[in-house]
């Protein structure tokens, strides 16, 4: 596909930093929606009748919609062209906010949840593609200086910002509002974005395999389906079968990518990327991390409101110090240790989430009943936060160090995907290692079990880390930037193959 970037030489596009600031809003908005209603669940209960395996289906379905449709919107915005994929992905994210908030019972709303994943797995691979094509040079590197880490804590802040609306019950809609504020944004983005992003075509030539996309969701939902339902039906046997069947789907999907690249036509997904070591590891780290991360910030709220009798606002505030913890940790990580201490930061940084799970225990273990206050364990929590943190900003560079740069936009769709699906596996798992314990009233010992299943999968990410490369990939080169010699040897930038 011919390079979509600027050429040397030709006039900036004069609305670029309109169009950055569009695709911050509406990327952040789809971002925010996987926890923004983590903080609903009491309200979800009173309005729709939820229970614990509905509101996993609410948050989780549209984390796995998400992740399994990321890698296709990412092919379909190469052959359709990136700024009709994002108007489409972005009108049907707004359109299914607007469902959301119109649900009348629990089970249209999943069903919603899961279109409005599918509509931002659209929308989400498009941004970067925009801006490389909008953007060029030493800009673009700033650009995605500022778009990155909005970004990585756009999830982090979700529940902050669905506290803030549930409690001001604005119009008296409680609940619904944390989708109905996607519609004046969400309208607002599309008619800028209609009006000031150029046209540029897509590449007809580039096939979607359309086959390989079905497995990939089948193979999902097998995977998530029995984790959210398995506890409350006592993991019976098809439960079994069902993951037993995702695993297969899986690898014929692995083996449908081989044979599409023999014979000539666009994968999906490089199949050389499959067969590097590090890069396969990395995906399990990758999973293992968010899913731990991602599960224990929903206990945290869930322990909160139901445990504890927070109302959604004082739950979202006692997020708050996880955003904290996570910005700081990041800025740690990515203004001073990844560049000097490489891979290292990678194994810091879940120590120092331990250190966190450690310290909110013996907190947990000490609160008075009756005089509890967030305060009490703002110290474990941020400290959780500050590890989280520099692991977010470092763990993508280390992986796709282990890649060709014509894989770096493949590796990057795969690893989105993964991020992604393992955050609705964790929201499964540690849901249902919760409720088995709160619903018998103990939420402390079901906290408890929560921070015993992150401890393990920390220490299986810590171990996966050895096996990743010693430095990262340079900030730029993860963009798709990367110096090339020029015949003065002064060097000029190119695009990599994506």
């Amino acid at each position: 596909m011919p390079d979509p970037s600027p050429t040397p030489g030709s006039p900036p596009q004069p609305y670029r930093w309109l169009i950055l600031a569009v695709m911050i809003v509406a990327e952040v908005m789809d971002l925010l929606d996987a926890s923004i209603v983590n903080v609903a669940g009491p309200d979800l209960e009173r309005s729709l009748g939820a229970g614990s395996i509905g509101l996993q289906w609410v948050i989780g379905g549209y984390a796995l919609t998400l992740g399994a449709g990321l890698v296709l919107g990412g092919r379909l915005g190469d052959r359709y062209g990136r700024r009709r994929m994002f108007l489409i992905g972005l009108a049907a994210f707004t359109a299914s906010s607007l469902l959301c908030a119109l649900a009348p019972g629990i089970g249209s709303l999943i069903a919603f949840r899961l279109l409005q994943g599918t509509a931002g797995a659209m929308l989400l691979p498009q941004g970067l593609g925009l801006l490389r094509e909008n953007f060029s040079g030493p800009e673009l590197t700033k650009v995605f200086a500022i778009f990155g880490p909005v970004l990585g804590l756009g999830g982090i802040i979700g529940p902050v910002l669905g506290g803030f609306l549930i409690e001001g019950d604005f119009f008296g809609l409680g609940w619904r509002s944390v989708f109905l504020v996607n519609l004046p944004i969400g309208l607002a983005a599309l008619i800028v974005a209609a009006k000031f992003v150029p046209r540029k075509p897509g590449d007809r030539a580039v096939r979607v395999d359309m086959a390989g996309a079905a497995l990939v969701v089948a193979a999902c939902a097998l995977l998530v389906l029995p984790l959210n339902q398995g506890q409350e039906s006592g993991w019976p046997l098809w439960t079994w079968l069902c993951m037993a069947a995702s695993a297969l789907g899986f690898a014929l999907f692995a083996a449908r990518q081989r044979r599409t690249a023999a014979a000539g036509r666009v994968p999906l997904v490089t199949p050389g990327l499959l067969r590097k070591p590090a890069f396969t590891v990395g995906l399990g780290g990758i999973a293992l991390f968010f899913g731990g991360l991602i599960g224990t910030q929903l206990v945290l709220t869930l322990y909160l409101q139901i445990g504890r009798q927070f109302t959604a606002g004082e739950a979202g505030l006692g997020n708050l110090p996880l955003a904290v913890g996570t910005a700081i940790g990041g800025a740690v990580s990515g203004a001073f240790l990844a560049d000097r201490i490489g891979r290292k930061v990678l194994q810091i940084g879940p120590l120092v989430q331990l250190a966190g799970a450690a310290v909110l225990w013996f907190e947990l273990d000490g609160l008075d009943a009756t005089s509890f206050s967030i305060r009490d364990i703002v110290p474990g929590v941020t400290v959780a936060g500050i590890g989280a943190g520099m692991v977010i900003a470092a763990l993508f560079s280390f992986i796709l160090a282990a890649v060709d740069d014509d894989e770096i936009g493949s590796a990057s769709g795969v690893l989105s995907a993964v991020q992604a699906l393992g955050g609705s596996i964790g929201v499964a798992v540690f849901g249902s290692v919760f409720f088995d314990r709160a619903g018998s009233g103990d939420f402390t010992g079901g906290f408890h079990r929560a921070l015993i299943v992150q401890a393990c999968l920390l220490v299986a990410f810590l171990a996966i880390t050895f096996l990743l490369p010693a430095k990262g990939r340079p900030e730029d080169e993860q963009l798709g930037i990367a110096p090339e010699p020029s015949a003065d040897g002064s060097g000029t930038e190119r695009q990599l193959t994506r």
